[in-house]
This record gives structure tokens, sequence and C-alpha cells, in this order.
């Protein structure tokens, strides 16, 4: 098992910045891909961003590429979404998972997998609320 705690989400103005942290415990990840997803109100979740833990390999919905930078920290087992030049459109709740990259998935960017039915882990989901 892996748990995921995520933190850091909260309420900023169009145009300004929040970090979101995802604390992984219970298991190695070497082999493990981590993704963000997010879901609005009304809407389906969807895919965000995505890191290979041991590679660094990432991949970045259109969306967000440019903004957003998705990194991790191997020594605190932490991943972080650095979120900049935010958008109302942003406003969502996000949430970390972990890909054990054993399932088949059809939906990728190189060795990472976008499709969340293929995760295996997620956290509970931090709110981020932008206003305009």
């Amino acid at each position: 098992q892996v748990q995921l705690v995520e933190s850091g989400g909260g309420l900023v103005q169009a145009g300004g910045s929040l970090r979101l942290s995802c604390a992984a415990s219970g298991r190695t990840l070497s082999r493990y891909t981590m993704g963000w997803f997010r879901q609005a109100p009304g809407e389906e979740r969807e895919f965000v961003t995505a890191i290979s833990w041991a590679s660094g390999t990432t991949y970045y919905a259109d969306s967000v590429r440019g903004r957003f930078t998705i990194s991790r920290d191997i020594a605190k087992n932490t991943v972080y979404l650095q979120m900049n030049i935010l958008k109302p459109e942003d406003t969502a709740v996000y949430f970390c998972a972990a890909d054990d990259s054993r399932g088949p998935c059809t939906v990728r960017a190189g060795p990472l997998c976008l499709d969340e039915r293929v995760y295996d882990y997620w956290g509970q989901g931090t709110q981020v609320t932008v206003s305009s």
C-alpha cells in the first residue's frame, strides 16, 4: 500500500502562485509514476501532469504546460506541483496519485500513463480556488 497526503491548496487571485505537496509513505516509489489530477465542480476528473519517480521524466496537459511544474524530492518521498500564473479555470480539487506501472495503459506519454483508471493509489485531494 501507498499512502498519499496532499497539502498546499488554498485561495489565490488570478495570476498568483501556489505549491502543492504530496507526501508518500508505505512503499518505495522507484517504479512508480506519480500524477496530479484535478476535478472542477460538475466536471470529470482530468489529468494535469505526471512524473516518473525513477527518471524524472515529466508530461503536462496542454492547459497547464508552461505554467505548472511537477517535481519530486526523493529524500523526502514527496511530489510537488508548482502552479504559476493561475487562472480561474484552474479552480478544482487537486489529487495526487501513484501508478505502479504494472497495469496496462493505453493512454501514454512515453513511459508515463495518463489514464486515471490505471492509477492505484490516491490522496484525499486539496482544494485550489482561483478568484478573478
